[in-house]
């Protein structure tokens, strides 16, 4: 899919690229031709309107200097010829031919002879300019040839250029088809475990229902897994639901002071339960612009991933601070097992779990990703940081000064 979308855009490229080289190049050669064509012709007629200042410098300018000859009747009848000596004016009958062709016309060409042609009648005479176009046409050929040389080194130019366009363009698309593939595959195996210990469950329920006491421990097995299962679509959902964005109703000017403590009181009790310490540092009137229940979210996923992953009888802190006047600054930082380069990269893709202990407290690795998705849609930024035995997430967001 992704080959043929690259060449679908390389070929409605190099369409485009093409029409217009065409359009450009015949646009030159249709003008520097008409600009020639117009020239002669105001030069033929100047000559036949008054041929005696044929030879006095500058009176007609640079078209004057194009080979050309006169034929001239005189009242009698007969024609007299007079011109330059580029062409054969001794050949009688070519040039009562001449005369003959262009009898019709007060203007033309005569593509046979390589001439163009001026008539002008006078009260005493007819006179017939013939201007010779093989300059011309030389100039022409070769403005076709160069304009064919240029054409073909510009195509290919363009044909490499919208090569590597399309590589670059179609990126992102690949990433995010990929992304949809590795999703898909990790959701496929994540679902697949619990499937299977329901159907096993449910196949030993059906063939031995008349033990009570393995009937209630099946039943208990197939509840508690299908609870797993309803948490993990329930948490895909919410994953797909940031991937398509929050939408911008649900945006308004809110105190996230507020917020980020009204988020830390439900922990409490648990951090207490767990024999752990959770601190807070909160600076007041700091407001942002964007959805409360998703920063809510997000506060809620870093702090439920620092009481799970925290070291036995650990400390977490929760600090929120304005360091500067457009942004601010909330960081989760919590005392475990440092993470390595490689896990601080990789903890915010979907169902990244960095070791076992993450099966074990019966994650699926979605919370920093969903976390990640709801930052960005606010337009902040989220990293980790690990360093003295701290594990730090910080939230960047920006600040607005509107009333909540």
């Amino acid at each position: 899919m992704i080959k043929r979308l690259r060449i679908k855009f390389v070929c409605i490229n190099m369409t485009i690229v093409t029409v217009m080289l065409c359009v450009i190049f015949g646009l030159v050669l249709h003008f520097t031709s008409s600009g020639m064509e117009k020239d002669s012709f105001e030069m033929m007629h100047a000559v036949a309107m008054n041929p005696h200042q044929l030879g006095i410098p500058g009176k007609h300018g640079p078209g004057t200097q194009l080979p050309h000859f006169i034929l001239q009747s005189n009242p009698g009848g007969e024609w007299t010829v007079s011109g330059s000596g580029n062409f054969d004016l001794t050949d009688t009958a070519m040039l009562s031919e001449l005369i003959r062709l262009s009898s019709m016309q007060k203007v033309g060409v005569l593509k046979e002879y390589g001439l163009r042609f001026v008539r002008v009648a006078t009260p005493t005479a007819q006179r017939i300019v013939f201007a010779d176009m093989s300059r011309e046409t030389g100039i022409m050929n070769d403005l076709l040839q160069n304009c064919l040389l240029i054409g073909a080194v510009s195509f290919i130019a363009f044909l490499i250029i919208s090569i590597l366009l399309a590589h670059w363009a179609v990126k992102p698309v690949a990433v995010a088809w990929e992304q949809q593939r590795q999703f898909v595959a990790d959701a496929s195996h994540e679902l697949k475990t619990p499937l299977t210990v329901i159907l096993s469950n449910a196949q030993m329920l059906a063939g031995n229902g008349d033990d009570p006491e393995l009937r209630d421990k099946l039943t208990g097995n197939i509840l508690t897994v299908s609870q797993q299962m309803k948490d993990l679509v329930g948490k895909l959902l919410n994953s797909a639901q940031v991937d398509q964005g929050i939408g911008a109703v649900e945006f308004s000017a809110l105190d996230l002071s507020e917020t980020v403590f009204s988020a830390i009181l439900p922990f409490d009790s648990i951090f207490y339960e767990q024999e752990k310490e959770l601190d807070s540092e909160i600076e007041d009137g700091i407001r942002v612009w964007g959805s409360q229940s998703h920063l809510v979210q997000v506060v809620d996923i870093l702090l439920d991933n620092a009481q799970k992953y925290s070291s036995e009888r650990g400390r977490t802190w929760v600090t929120l601070k304005r360091p500067g006047a457009k942004h601010c600054l909330l960081t989760v930082a919590s005392e475990g097992v440092p993470m390595s380069a490689k896990e601080l990269k990789d903890i915010f893709k979907r169902f990244y779990r960095a070791d076992a202990a993450r099966e074990r407290t019966g994650s699926y690795g979605l919370g920093l990703s969903i976390a990640e998705g709801i930052v960005k849609a606010h337009k902040g930024k989220i990293w980790a940081d690990s360093k003295g035995g701290i594990n730090t997430f910080t939230v960047q967001l920006p600040t607005t000064t509107e009333k909540v």
